[in-house]
């Protein structure tokens, strides 16, 4: 591709473009797991760099902040500090590391044996499900423990309902590029009906500099946060597998072989270590954006790179970041009812589509004990180390499925 068609007006614009359909997703991880928005739109575009430059330009694709990861973090900041969070999940993307390791030496089927869906499926429900209780004490105005509420009742249930009711008409009706951005068009209703009822403080706005260094957190490495965070990147990575196929049959180009399954794997997982080197959340390839590939037919990968530049630009206005964190508790309450429960769709949707045979004992087994374990909040070890969450659900599913006798193999 000429420097030309680089730097020409219509690529600049469709960067631009892209930046705005994942904005909303981007920006709502670190807002809700208590991170810097600044940072995480600087982490964003820098990993698309490294996602770049390991798969040498050739995926149309922009990574930003990930779903995957929103429970662990906020418990993992909760218990250790947001610094030895950091350490954990540049740990995690050395995970996506070694597997991306293992596809290229033993090729993709591998995963598929050692994580098949009877262990990701319910996995993934779990990162969803954990959180409701979060996301239902948000939407009715209180923290996320339910301790303290921060806006009353009455008014927070009509946000949080107007920006999830909004959220849903925009998703299911909207056509063309309206169609991708549903978070964005629920957090902005969300917020002008906060500023009707008088709810929005801008004093954090008013001081903040209109340009400013992103406040950059640098990682420590703790044991029990690393053990904690790794296994979490099991779901994302099977999942980075349905992405490279989506944007595969989006362009036509098979992806899986060139670069190769593994080259993605291994930008996905420099992409988040290299986030969490500046204290940004994990990233992953954005669905929005491929849904953007897929009307706009622009399937120049430059187009991501000029994504990926103004995110970083952006993320040096210091009243934008000052200005996200105005966001009022029950407006992104409400998105997030129906964003965690997406994710749990996603899990069974994982099942489902693998026929699953759900009744049988050993399938059974495995299911009940992930989702119990998880979403109960089951806890195994000391106070210096444990395991819990998703983390505990991985590695149980994980164990499960190699012990336990598949009749199938039997046979």
């Amino acid at each position: 591709m000429s420097n030309t068609s680089f730097t020409s007006l219509k690529t600049i614009v469709s960067g631009a473009q892209m930046l705005f359909v994942a904005f909303g997703a981007l920006v709502l991880v670190p807002l809700l797991t208590g991170l810097d928005p600044n940072v995480a739109l600087f982490t964003a575009g820098l990993g698309t760099l490294v996602f770049q430059f390991v798969t040498r330009g050739q995926v149309p694709v922009f990574l930003a902040s990930s779903f995957a990861f929103i429970a662990p973090i906020i418990a993992s900041v909760q218990v250790w500090g947001i610094p030895a969070t950091m350490g954990g999940l540049m740990a995690a993307g050395f995970a996506y590391i070694l597997l991306s390791l293992l596809v290229r030496f033993k090729g993709a089927d591998i995963l598929h044996k050692i994580l098949p869906p009877v262990v990701v499926g319910p996995v993934i429900m779990v990162i969803g499900l954990a959180l409701a209780p979060v996301a239902v004490n948000m939407a009715m105005g209180k923290s996320g423990d339910g301790s303290v509420q921060l806006v009353a009742y009455e008014q927070a249930m009509i946000i949080s309902l107007l920006s999830l009711v909004v959220t849903l008409v925009v998703a299911v009706t909207a056509k063309g590029i309206f169609r991708l951005i549903p978070i964005l068009a629920g957090i902005i209703t969300g917020y002008a009906l906060s500023l009707f009822f008088g709810i929005v403080q801008f004093d954090a706005v008013t001081n903040a500099s209109w340009l400013a260094v992103p406040a950059f957190v640098w990682p420590e490495f703790y044991w029990p946060a690393i053990l904690f965070m790794v296994p979490v990147a099991i779901a994302p990575a099977i999942e980075h597998i349905g992405d490279m196929m989506a944007i595969s049959n989006v362009t036509g180009k098979d992806y899986l072989e060139k670069p190769g399954l593994h080259r993605t794997l291994l930008g996905d997982g420099l992409a988040t270590s290299t986030a969490s080197l500046f204290g940004g959340p994990p990233n992953t390839t954005y669905s929005e954006v491929t849904g953007a590939v897929m009307l706009t037919r622009n399937f120049n990968p430059q187009v991501m790179t000029w994504t990926a530049v103004i995110a970083i630009v952006l993320a040096f206005v210091g009243k934008m970041g000052a200005g996200l964190q105005t966001i009022p508790t029950p407006v992104m309450g409400g998105i997030m009812t129906l964003l965690f429960g997406s994710i749990a769709v996603v899990g069974l949707n994982t099942l489902v589509k693998s026929d699953t045979d759900l009744s049988a004992p050993r399938n059974l087994s495995i299911i009940a004990l992930i989702l119990v374990f998880g979403i109960g909040g089951m806890q195994l070890g000391s106070t210096e180390f444990s395991l819990q969450g998703v983390s505990l659900c991985a590695i149980l599913g994980i164990v499960l499925n190699l012990l336990l006798p598949n009749p199938k193999q039997e046979d």
